[in-house]
Formats: structure tokens, C-alpha cells, sequence
């Protein structure tokens, strides 16, 4: 391990802390280096050597950058998405590439609840009626209960599967699509797997828990939110480019749909990304004024947050243990890593 030289990028105060806490309780033998930069903004001679690259998002991990890292054999990035590593030159470079897919299940479930009930329950009416301090109509106010309802989950995979958890908790129907059948959610919780356009048609809820792959982009468009059941409620933690915008604001002009919260927005990966809110001296202006200035910020059922699902203090801790845990695997020779993405 002697000759491998780590470097993590990206980095806060506290999580430098926390990362050579592990690597020393994993007896990681390596050089280590850290930095608060991403690896658009640091001078890659001074890490050119790496052999392994732990990152966030925020790195953009093109053939441009990775040709310039040619000693480097391992990527992991700190977070479940992955759509910021140029995964088809890894492939062909031999980089092994893994992700952090497990540390934010319940976080991002939990979020994803939140902003459900907070959609049934016109949190954002009753808020705006409370700052102006203007009387409304109770019959305005009123909200649905969840209890009884359908709620379709797109994508049933680890935060998908805890969705249906807390669903089953509220009393819910749960119905699912994905490539896989999810026998655990299935005698567990009575859900039901069905193809994506019978999801739509029958759910009082639409929520999406899937990766940004190229047959995922624009999953839900145009041309199927026409399916969606009038008076349906839809929700989306995991990434703005799954969702068509134009689909979203024709449902919500013709009542299609009664509400709409997102914490991820279309064209978001070209902004400020998630890092850009919780991290160092953050500049705000490009992300909020896309959440600020968003079109579907016009209706007020529509619910925006700035890509926060996953920022808990537990979940990002729980990021940092997983990251070493994972070089640790691998510098000792394991490549057939359960969260290998390439």
C-alpha cells in the first residue's frame, strides 16, 4: 500500500478530520493528500501522480482531466450520482470506478416524505397566508390525507425501497416500477411491480428514486405525463434531467397535476452543484437564481429546494466511513466491488 498515493478532493475542514480518523482506523498505508478544491480548480500537476481519487460532484471528471491523471487505477466519488465521470474512458483506461450508493437511503426517503406531505397539506399556502398575514379561506387550506392512497415509486432501489417503508407506515398503497423485481418491498410492504405507464395512470403520488443514465433521461416527458391521473401529486429527490420541464408545467397548467415539489431541477448539473450549498465560501447566485427565477415557480403548488435530500450530518458522515472503507477493498486487491459503477 506504501506505493499508492491517495488524494481527496473536495473536501471540508471536518471531513478531513473524519477521513484520516478512518484511513488510520483501516491502517491504510498510503500518502494521503487533501484538498478543498474540486479537480476543475486545483493545479492537477501538483496530484498528477494520485493512483487513487476519492471526489464529490463538483469535480467533473472528463477525459480531459482523467488524461492528465495517468497513474491514477481508482475513482470513488462521494455521493450516489456518477453522471460527472466520464464513465466510457474509465472503461477504457482500466480506472475502476465506485460510488456511495447506501449512505443516504433513509435520508433521502425521509426528505422525499417530507415533501409529500407538505404538498397534500398546502404548506406553501398556509406559510405565504401566515408571513402576509392575510386571512384565507379555510376551504383553500384544505389538504388530503395519505392514508389509502397509491403512491407509485419510479425506481425501486435502495431510497426507492425505503420510500415504500415509510409509505407502508402512512397506511399507502405502494405500486413500483423498475428493471427488477423487488421481492423484499413486495412481502413486506404488499407492493405491486407494474409497468410505468400503469404507474401513472393509477397514482395519487409519483415519486422518482433512479439514476441519470441515458435510457432514464426525460423518463417521465411530454408525451406520457398525459397519463397521470387528474388531481396527482409528483416528487423527484434524485435528478432534475429525468423529468422533461415542459411536461411538468403543461400537467400543472391543465390541472393535470395538483402539486409538484422537487429538490433537483432540468438543467441543474450545469449549474452550481449540491456541493455549492453546504460548502466553503459558496457563490449562490447562478443556483438560486435558477430555483428563484425557475418557470414552474409560477404556480403556487410547486414546491423548489435546492438539492438538500441527502445533507444531514449522519449522511455525510456515514459518506466519509464508506469512501475509505471502499479504497480500503480495493488497494487490498477486491475489484468486484458491490458498488462498482465502471
Amino acid at each position: 500500500m506504501a506505493e499508492e498515493k491517495i488524494v481527496f478532493l473536495d473536501v471540508e475542514p471536518w471531513e478531513e478530520e473524519k477521513l484520516k480518523e478512518y484511513v488510520k482506523e483501516e491502517g491504510i498505508e498510503a500518502e494521503v493528500v487533501f484538498d478543498s478544491r474540486s479537480a476543475n480548480e486545483i493545479d492537477l500537476e501538483t496530484v498528477k501522480d494520485a493512483t487513487v481519487l476519492s471526489v464529490f460532484i463538483h469535480s467533473k471528471l472528463d477525459r480531459e482531466i482523467l488524461e492528465r491523471l495517468d497513474k491514477l487505477k481508482f475513482v470513488v466519488t462521494r455521493s450516489t450520482g456518477f453522471d460527472h465521470i466520464d464513465l466510457d474512458y474509465c472503461k477504457q483506461r482500466g480506472i475502476v470506478v465506485c460510488n456511495i450508493p447506501d449512505y443516504g437511503d433513509n435520508t433521502v426517503a425521509e426528505f422525499t416524505m417530507l415533501l409529500i406531505l407538505a404538498l397534500v397539506r398546502k404548506f406553501n399556502r398556509v406559510s405565504r397566508a401566515i408571513k402576509k398575514d392575510v386571512r384565507i379561506d379555510p376551504k383553500q387550506l384544505r389538504g388530503n390525507d395519505l392514508f389509502g392512497k397509491t403512491i407509485g415509486i419510479v425506481g425501486a432501489g435502495r431510497i426507492g425501497s425505503y420510500v415504500a417503508k415509510l409509505a407502508h407506515g402512512f397506511g399507502m398503497k405502494i405500486l413500483y416500477y423498475d428493471i427488477r423485481k423487488n421481492e423484499t418491498i413486495e412481502s413486506n410492504y404488499g407492493a405491486k411491480k407494474v409497468e410505468l405507464e400503469e404507474l401513472l395512470k393509477n397514482s395519487d403520488i409519483i415519486t422518482l428514486h433512479l439514476p441519470l443514465t441515458k435510457e432514464t433521461r426525460h423518463i417521465i416527458n411530454s408525451e406520457n405525463i398525459k397519463l397521470v391521473k387528474k388531481g396527482a401529486f409528483f416528487v423527484n429527490t434524485a435528478r432534475g434531467e429525468l423529468v422533461e420541464t415542459k411536461a411538468l408545467v403543461e400537467a400543472l397548467s391543465n390541472g393535470v397535476l395538483s402539486g409538484v415539489a422537487l429538490d433537483v431541477i432540468e438543467g441543474e448539473k450545469i449549474l452550481k452543484k449540491e456541493v455549492d450549498v453546504i460548502r466553503k465560501e459558496p457563490s449562490y447566485d447562478e443556483l438560486l437564481s435558477a430555483f428563484t427565477g425557475h418557470v414552474l415557480l409560477k404556480f403556487d403548488n410547486v414546491i423548489l429546494t435546492p438539492h438538500i435530500a441527502y445533507n444531514t450530518w449522519e449522511a455525510l458522515e456515514r459518506i466519509v466511513q464508506k469512501t475509505v472503507k471502499t479504497i480500503k477493498e480495493y488497494l487490498n486487491g477486491n475489484v468486484e466491488l458491490y458498488n462498482r459503477v465502471a
